[in-house]
């Protein structure tokens, strides 16, 4: 199939046309002849070879193609006007949508809580979040897919892309239990993990190694039932009885609510860090603001 070449002057007429009510409207705002916009919309529908415009009606009426295309036109020459307006460093004249990435290992009910404060902005469209690797997520980041990337790590070292990553802050770690395993091994805590069934992150996280030399230092050594990357399953498995789990102290409650857990105590000195990582020093997305800003007050700096 041969691919037919859009010619963006064409689009701009028909696109005039249509949000003008008319052809003679359109040559005003445009500043061209009647003449020129009548003959070039044929052009445009020859190129979809089939017709936009219902010409047996006496006013302007569109076909199901022409009401498809007037869409399309309409996103297209919206995006070209705030392109412009960023480019000359004013703020857009819509919604922008926020694209955030977020490493696989990131605590599901930490992520609603720090992108809280972007839900719900005026100047903010559509909040899309996307989970992967964090060494593809700054690929992605660096390519301007992505508007920032939250991590539980820093950005990887010999990086090969410029990022700018900044401290959101930090909680401290609880472990967490049913009620059953709560009462029966919150006395002599934290010695009485000695030999419990423990959920745990896997080992290519932060949070892993910082436990697993908390547990030493605490000589501990812990009945690892299972090991997940993926924290909210984690969460699933502690719901169901399966062991004791880690979670963040600053969702606390969040967590004993949805998972009707107890908590035991806290490992002192473990602390779990949270980063984000975008491509301008100087933040000038509102979410990504909103974001940076909102984390001083829901997470211990």
């Amino acid at each position: 199939m041969r691919m037919a070449f859009l010619n963006y002057h064409h689009l701009r007429y028909f696109w005039a046309t249509v949000k003008e009510g008319g052809v003679t409207r359109a040559s005003r705002r445009l500043n061209v002849t009647q003449p020129t916009i009548s003959s070039q919309i044929p052009e445009l529908e020859n190129v979809f070879d089939r017709p936009l415009l219902d010409r047996q009606s006496q006013k302007l009426v569109l076909t199901e193609a022409g009401q498809i295309c007037y869409r399309y036109a309409e996103k297209i020459f919206e995006m070209g006007h705030d392109l412009v307006l960023e480019l000359q460093g004013q703020p857009p004249s819509r919604p922008v949508d926020f694209t955030v990435g977020l490493a696989n290992s990131m605590p599901k009910m930490m992520v609603h809580r720090l992108l809280q404060p972007a839900l719900g902005l005026p100047d903010v469209g559509r909040v899309r979040c996307y989970e992967d690797r964090l060494e593809h997520l700054i690929d992605e980041l660096a390519s301007h897919h992505l508007d920032l990337v939250i991590a539980d790590a820093p950005e990887p070292p010999n990086r090969k892309h410029k990022v700018y990553s900044r401290l959101l802050g930090e909680s401290s770690v609880l472990f967490f239990g049913t009620e059953r395993l709560a009462s029966g091994y919150r006395r002599g805590f934290p010695r009485s993990l000695d030999g419990a069934p423990m959920l745990l992150p896997t080992h290519n996280t932060a949070l892993r190694r910082a436990l697993d030399r908390w547990f030493s230092e605490q000589s501990i050594v812990p009945n690892v039932v299972a090991e997940f990357e993926d924290p909210a399953l984690m969460k699933v498995f502690g719901e169901a009885s399966a062991g004791i789990f880690p979670a963040l102290a600053a969702v606390e409650a969040d967590v004993r609510r949805m998972c009707d857990v107890r908590a035991l105590g806290t490992a002192q000195g473990v602390v779990e860090r949270f980063y984000a990582m975008s491509t301008e020093r100087r933040l000038k997305h509102p979410a990504v603001a909103a974001v940076s800003e909102g984390a001083k007050y829901r997470l211990v700096s």
